[in-house]
């Protein structure tokens, strides 16, 4: 029986499902694909040729043709900084010039200048320079997005940010999901007394984000000269004891048991890696944490990369993410991420394109929902511009993005 539905895209040139068992290969291709939504939720997945007898389009509905285009879902990115005040090219000179980042941050750079151009605007400025940034995102193909604080380091500002997170949330066609990181330095003020600090988060600063229902989850910079991994324990227990689940920054530079903690308190993801022991992955992997990974920082650092492919051979699950923030990954774009995991850490394509988009939604607890084109999830797609999807990361540096519709309604281009 067919039913009624109030969007229908047909003439997808290749429908990438990610669900193996609706079509060809580990991306599950739909040649000639076609879907339908009521209600901004996917009722049917299958054949162009089949779309007519199997749904009808009710009045005031939206029929997409795809034109033998790519059609695959948004890309979630898992793992943002976008909200912020300030900028710091000036920074990126001095890299090229050589200077390294640890270097600009013990000269007062770093995540810290952030900190006091953030703490300096007010919420309506956040929000402002936030929502042109998820503009962007949107424009590359991204329908969900995390995003954390962390740029204002004192109980004020962090509330600040996550009210400005908030905001973006309820105006913006881009599902935000807001993550507390309280913890992402240790401010001037407790320079010497970072157990002060913990302290801190732990006891002023979480209560309060609870209580306001700001965050979804939990994040810790968990690395050496930050904090160690007794205090990212503390405060990941506290979030967790709070309902915000773990998802954090995990061996970036100095391996110190980051992925071994994530394993234990059973986050939802280690995020970098780049200096992770195996066995700590392979310990993420039996406790089901994703393994996020941030290619764009790497690129932008000139640092080596996550060893993706040792990460995949240990069966962990691996999420692809932008790390969009003004000092070490600066892009929206989630189509570059998937050229440099291919190029740079060897994953292959369907492996980078499933890690972007449903790799990315178990990162986020939101794998029911969104990631992928099944029957119940949300109608988040984005339409490319090329022959196959081979082409997403091989055709690099300009964007595919034709159209993006979020819940099934064309977000972008914006329509009058």
């Amino acid at each position: 029986m067919s039913q009624g539905v109030d969007f229908l895209l047909v003439g997808a040139g290749e429908l990438l499902t990610i669900e193996p068992d609706l079509g060809e290969g580990p991306l599950g291709v739909i040649r000639g694909g076609a879907l339908a939504a009521l209600d901004g939720r996917i009722t049917w997945v299958g054949r162009t040729a089949e779309a007519r007898r199997a749904v009808w389009l009710l009045r005031g509905g939206r029929e997409l043709d795809a034109r033998g285009r790519v059609v695959m879902p948004g890309f979630v990115d898992s793992h943002t900084h976008l909200v912020f005040a300030g900028s710091r090219e000036a920074e990126f000179a001095r890299r090229v010039a050589g200077a390294t980042y640890q270097e600009i941050a013990a000269a007062g750079g770093g995540i810290l200048a952030t900190v006091r151009a953030t703490r300096d605007a007010t919420t309506d400025e956040l929000v402002a320079l936030g929502r042109r940034r998820l503009d962007l995102c949107l424009q590359h193909g991204t329908t969900t997005v995390e995003v954390k604080s962390g740029y204002g380091l004192t109980t004020a500002d962090e509330l600040k940010m996550l009210e400005a997170i908030q905001l973006l949330a309820e105006m913006h066609p881009v599902g935000v999901h807001p993550t507390f990181c309280g913890a992402h330095e240790v401010p001037p003020e407790f320079r010497g007394n970072t157990t002060g600090y913990v302290d801190l988060v732990v006891e002023e600063m979480l209560p309060e984000v609870a209580r306001r229902g700001l965050a979804r989850y939990v994040d810790v910079f968990c690395e050496a000269g930050v904090f160690g991994v007794d205090e990212a324990r503390r405060i990941l227990e506290a979030g967790r004891a709070l309902g915000l689940r773990a998802k954090f920054h995990a061996d970036e530079f100095v391996a110190i048991g980051g992925a071994e903690l994530a394993a234990e308190v059973s986050a939802l993801s280690a995020d970098h890696l780049l200096a992770a022991r195996l066995d700590g992955v392979r310990a993420m992997k039996a406790a089901g944490v994703t393994a996020t990974l941030l290619p764009g920082t790497a690129f932008f650092l000139g640092l080596p990369y996550a060893p993706a492919r040792a990460f995949l051979e240990t069966g962990v699950r691996v999420a692809l993410a932008t790390d969009f923030n003004p000092g070490s990954s600066y892009t929206p774009n989630m189509q570059l991420i998937v050229t440099l995991a291919c190029t740079q850490m060897r994953m292959t394509i369907d492996e980078a394109l499933r890690a972007a988009t449903l790799g990315g939604a178990h990162a986020l607890g939101l794998e029911a929902r969104v990631g992928s084109f099944r029957a119940g999830k949300a109608c988040d797609l984005t339409v490319l511009d090329v022959p196959n999807h081979g082409y997403v990361p091989y055709l690099y540096g300009v964007n595919h993005v034709q159209t993006v519709v979020k819940a099934g309604r064309v977000a972008w281009p914006a329509e009058a």
